[in-house]
């Protein structure tokens, strides 16, 4: 069998000429603010891949950082790092390709948008509820594997979210950030959007623990149930409203002690309009 263009090869001079060499390259993302520029390949056989390589050091090191957590965290939610390729000093990291909108897509000096109509968030945010909900549910999934392997959740947020409109499929992407926890912040904040952050994580010396990851997802599912960026239009039940407000409270000691408490709390609501919760 003959070696495979992407999944075999161990370095390369430069990334985007050898990816023309073997395959397509259909899109590429050259503004973002992580230090990496990404591609997707068609290759001659239609497989389509996503390839990530990073440009800056902090790149490099977001993209080690996102091979060690890839090893250790495995989930149909989570866009795997299947393979990386040495490039002059720096990677390449290889994924599979799927098909969606980036929630919120900000690209180098310049926001994304949530508010417009035509948004991906506005349009994931006109969704009928069980929807959303089946979205939010694959969420937590992901995130008890990520608990159970020990790691915690940093820089998550809806910019993490790719959403497959026309197959109601959620998947999450650039968590490079994710690391082993608990673990002492050594700096004056972690990365990360404002909306999504629990307190501790604007601290230097606070512990980062599953509760910093608790209250992330608190933030995750109140924004995403909620039908416009001013949080005054909630869709879901309000039992569904007082188990995140418990995610959120800005006491570390005051929320789930676990990812895995909170799911069990947050499925174990009644939903609006008398849906079934995701299973």
């Amino acid at each position: 069998m003959a070696p495979h263009p992407l999944l075999d090869v161990k370095e390369v001079k430069a990334v985007e000429p050898y990816l023309d060499r073997v395959g397509e390259v259909f899109t590429a993302f050259r503004e973002q603010d992580s230090g990496c520029v990404s591609y997707g390949v068609r290759l001659p056989g239609g497989e389509r891949w996503f390839v990530k390589e990073a440009v800056t050091d902090s790149g490099r090191r977001s993209l080690e950082r996102a091979w060690a957590f890839h090893r250790a965290v495995r989930h149909p939610a989570v866009v795997p790092h299947v393979h990386r390729i040495a490039v002059s000093g720096t990677w390449a990291a290889v994924m599979p390709w799927h098909d969606g909108e980036v929630l919120y897509p900000a690209t180098l000096g310049r926001t994304g948008d949530r508010g417009s109509p035509g948004s991906a968030m506005a349009r994931f945010r006109a969704l009928p509820v069980p929807r959303v909900l089946r979205a939010v549910d694959r969420i937590l999934a992901a995130h008890l594997a990520v608990e159970d392997a020990g790691h915690v959740a940093v820089d998550f947020y809806d910019g993490a979210l790719l959403y497959d409109f026309a197959g109601d499929a959620l998947h999450l992407v650039d968590l490079d950030e994710y690391r082993p926890g608990p673990f002492v912040l050594d700096a004056e904040r972690l990365p990360g959007s404002r909306r999504f952050m629990s307190p501790e994580e604007f601290r230097r010396g606070a512990v980062i623990d599953v509760r910093t990851t608790v209250f992330t997802l608190g933030r995750a599912a109140r924004l995403l149930l909620d039908a416009g960026d001013e949080e005054r239009a909630w869709r879901g039940s309000p039992a569904q409203l007082t188990v995140l407000e418990r995610a959120t409270r800005a006491d570390p000691g005051r929320r789930f002690r676990t990812v895995r408490e909170f799911a069990a709390a947050w499925r174990g609501c009644p939903s609006p309009h008398g849906e079934g919760q995701p299973t």
